[in-house]
């Protein structure tokens, strides 16, 4: 079920940071094989918290540094990453695995997809940022039945929350995210990361902050090749040809 372990998670970490340097990736997809999505963390071979005695006991401050090294780094990665990120959820995300959906800008789901806030079923409080995500994504009570209760969500309930863009057939989740990261490709690049900036950052700011922002995400945009020719363009009535840069 593709439970995320502590080797998976620094790769997905080291490709996303990858993936916002280079001008030629244009896009990024997160998708699984298999029956799952992601069922959450195997912890199993993560390496200590660090701060442990020689005996190996845990003590006060490792639990949190863990969450913030790992659970935390990981969502923060898709957040941050300077690329339009697709999650294309193919089965159950629970866990960290759905905050690794929601992290995501764009959200496909199968049919068969579900959605598990699955802490409350372990005792744990939620992690990866799940309190910071949710709430700004379908409102605080809906937040809290979800995380509360922990019950399966379906891809349609998921969807009329939403949290999900778009629900596809099962066979059709692959074509329609490669589609949609196609579509991203072809698009003025910086542009869509600065308005990823602008929306991500606009949650926590008020709107002087939000408009300061704003237009300093317009003066940064309009040095590049991409706003450039997106202008000329419309001026020569034609297709633009956007490159990334």
């Amino acid at each position: 079920m593709n439970a995320v372990t502590w080797d998976q998670r620094e790769r997905i970490i080291g490709l996303l940071a990858d993936a916002s340097a280079d001008p030629d990736v244009r896009a990024v997809v997160l998708t699984a094989t298999g029956r799952g999505f992601c069922a959450g963390a195997d912890l199993r071979g993560s390496p200590p918290a660090g701060g442990a005695g020689a005996s190996g006991g845990r003590v006060p401050g490792d639990v949190a540094r863990t969450i913030r090294r790992g659970a935390q780094r990981f969502i923060g990665a898709v957040l941050d990453c300077e690329k339009p990120v697709v999650a294309a959820v193919n089965g159950t995300a629970a866990g960290i695995g759905a905050h690794l959906a929601f992290a995501c800008d764009l959200v496909l789901a199968a049919e068969s997809a579900r959605f598990i806030e699955v802490f409350v079923r372990r005792g744990l409080v939620p992690d990866g940022g799940g309190a910071y995500l949710l709430p700004r994504l379908i409102g605080p009570q809906r937040a809290k039945e979800l995380m509360f209760f922990g019950d399966a969500l379906d891809a349609a309930d998921a969807r009329t929350m939403g949290l999900v863009n778009r629900v596809v057939p099962d066979g059709e989740l692959e074509k329609t995210a490669r589609a949609w990261a196609e579509r991203l490709a072809q698009g003025p690049t910086r542009a869509i990361a600065l308005t990823k900036q602008l929306v991500n950052g606009s949650l926590e700011a008020d709107r002087a902050s939000a408009f300061a922002a704003e237009a300093a995400a317009q003066e940064i945009n309009m040095t590049t090749r991409d706003a450039n020719e997106g202008v000329a363009s419309f001026v020569e009535r034609r297709t633009p040809r956007y490159e990334g840069r």
